[in-house]
């Protein structure tokens, strides 16, 4: 007989808690990531918080961050991978690996916080150095998770196109050896992701030309009345209609000094002085079928017809004005030209474009060319027949996207000394041939951001009315007179793609007055500081950054050989107190 023992009943193994599966699903999740991915991307993280050309918003430092972070994953990622192709392959004890984790993760505590809190005292200092009140407040939560946000968004879409390419790669493998078919898929990922942006940049950008844009062009500023003086585009006595000017060049021909204003500055007799100007609307009433070379030449007939009208080339002097995205010219530097020439002044600018600056900026650099070429051309065929003796000082001027185009009229800089009478090209964008070349062609010892042409002869690089004259190395000053007015500041002068690769001269050198001593050029992130720098590039008090405003009446007051000083004082105060 046998005997039976009761075995207890086996107990169930408790059910992990709440706390425990989350903790469980954070350690997967973890290991999704790269170790080395994470330590380039801490590292970058760091660097991104460094100062840069201006303070910058807490969410656009987010995501500078955010964008810095996600690369570097990238690249320490690729570095991985390629020292494993390479042979090397490291099978680290269990015991290492989570001491390896945990050490990251106590630095990365550790490094954050201590960054947020460095890259807010470098914004505060950069603040002051372009004159901006206040400390501002930085929200530092805010940095990290727009950081933490927009890396993982970045992460889980590059992950994405990485599945697709090796969908691909399995097709193409058919036919294709792996290596071969891995490097293809990869190619026509790139491809389409390229078309894909270009297709929907393409699409926004036509709705907006076609759409608001277009609307937002038919209206007119705040405050802004037709002007009745004939010697103004869209009055009663104008070709132009007030409609066909656009909101910029309504703007521009309604503005200005008064000859009374002038006088009451200046204490000597005034003119009123001529603002032509033609809009893009005013081709709505031609075949329409041109290209856009031909439709910019025919804009600018528009304005030597309004040229000869108001009888602009019997005046001292006539400024051909290049303007920006949709049609924009800075007052200061229009007014600083009419209060110093007594009124007796003429400046002829055109419309090329229904964009806003920015937009015009990333999408449309032919427009700009093009325009800044009829209208030179067009004045130029003019101006250049009439008597040397009698006719006006020809000069030139742009900003930004105007600057831009207004040299493309030009060869170089010879070009400009041999056509024009004086130029001042003030925030010219990085990538202006004429700039770039004449930039390097620069005296040995010259700084990149104040470089010294030949001595400084005709053509002279200033951040301030000071450096026209104070810089080492300039011999006397001959005319005509070339000036390019930038701020070490300004990220639309220093801005260009070069930046993810290579180190500027400007960051090899001394740095600007207005830029932090402590910023350093590092591959990758510095592009996209500069980049968000752009966003509020004209946000910062004159003098600084992209705004360039009433020391316009000195640079002006050097082009034309001006020198009396209480004048030019006088009109500089006007400009500043916006009489």
């Amino acid at each position: 007989m046998t005997s039976t023992v009761d075995t207890p009943p086996s107990t169930p193994e408790p059910s992990p808690t709440f706390r425990a599966r989350v903790g469980a699903g954070v350690l997967r999740w973890l290991r999704r990531f790269h170790p080395l991915g994470l330590i380039v991307a801490l590292v970058f993280y760091c660097w991104s918080l460094s100062p840069s050309l201006l303070p910058r918003a807490w969410y656009l430092q987010g995501v500078a961050t955010g964008i810095s972070v996600v690369t570097g994953y990238g690249l320490g990622v690729l570095l991985a991978w390629g020292i494993r192709k390479c042979g090397f392959e490291t099978n680290w004890p269990p015991i290492l690996k989570k001491a390896g984790w945990y050490l990251l993760a106590v630095v990365a505590l550790v490094v954050v916080p201590t960054f947020l809190a460095l890259g807010s005292r470098w914004q505060r200092i950069s603040r002051e150095l372009v004159g901006m009140e206040g400390s501002g407040t930085w929200d530092y939560p805010g940095v990290l998770l727009v950081t933490i946000v927009l890396a993982l968004l970045l992460l889980e879409i590059g992950r994405g196109l990485r599945r697709v390419a090796q969908w691909l790669s399995r097709m193409v493998v058919r036919v294709l050896p792996p290596p071969v078919a891995r490097a293809v898929s990869v190619v026509l990922v790139g491809l389409l992701v390229f078309w894909a942006v270009e297709g929907l940049l393409s699409a926004e950008i036509a709705h907006i030309a076609n759409g608001s844009a277009r609307s937002v062009d038919a209206g007119t500023a705040e405050g802004v009345e037709q002007p009745q003086a004939p010697e103004r585009s869209g009055s009663s006595a104008s070709l132009e209609p007030w409609d066909s000017l656009g909101r910029e060049g309504r703007t521009f021909v309604a503005g200005g000094p008064t000859p009374e204003e002038i006088t009451a500055v200046t204490g000597d007799p005034a003119m009123m002085p001529i603002r032509v100007y033609a809009g893009y609307r005013s081709l709505d009433t031609e075949d329409g079928e041109e290209d856009d070379a031909q439709k910019m030449n025919l804009i600018a007939s528009h304005v030597v017809a309004e040229l000869d009208r108001t009888k602009a080339f019997e005046r001292d002097y006539l400024a051909v004005a290049t303007t920006t995205g949709r049609g924009w010219v800075n007052e200061d530097v229009a007014s600083a030209l009419e209060y110093l020439g007594d009124g007796n002044t003429a400046i002829a600018a055109m419309q090329y474009s229904f964009l806003a600056s920015p937009l015009a900026f990333l999408a449309d650099r032919v427009s700009p060319r093009d325009a800044g070429r009829a209208l030179f051309e067009a004045v130029y065929a003019k101006w250049s027949v009439l008597d040397p003796a009698t006719r006006p000082k020809l000069l030139v001027f742009g900003e930004s996207l105007g600057s831009y185009g207004g040299q493309a009229a030009f060869a170089g800089a010879q070009d400009m000394i041999t056509r024009t009478d004086g130029a001042l090209w003030v925030g010219t964008p990085n990538f202006t041939e004429q700039w770039r070349r004449i930039t390097d062609s620069r005296d040995p010892g010259s700084r990149e951001i104040l470089p010294v042409i030949y001595g400084g002869q005709n053509v002279r690089f200033a951040a301030t009315p000071q450096d026209l004259t104070n810089l080492p190395g300039l011999r006397d000053w001959a005319f005509p007179r070339i000036v390019y007015w930038q701020h070490p500041s300004d990220p639309i002068v220093w801005w260009s793609p070069d930046l993810i690769r290579h180190r500027p001269d400007w960051l090899k050198e001394e740095r600007g007055a207005d830029v932090d001593k402590e910023m350093t050029w590092f591959p990758f992130v510095t592009f996209w500081q500069v980049t968000l720098d752009m966003v509020f590039a004209a946000d910062v008090p004159g003098g600084h950054g992209h705004a360039y405003t009433d020391e316009a009446a000195y640079f002006w007051a050097d082009i034309l050989g001006i020198e009396d000083e209480a004048r030019v004082k006088a009109v500089f105060d006007a400009l500043s107190s916006g009489t």
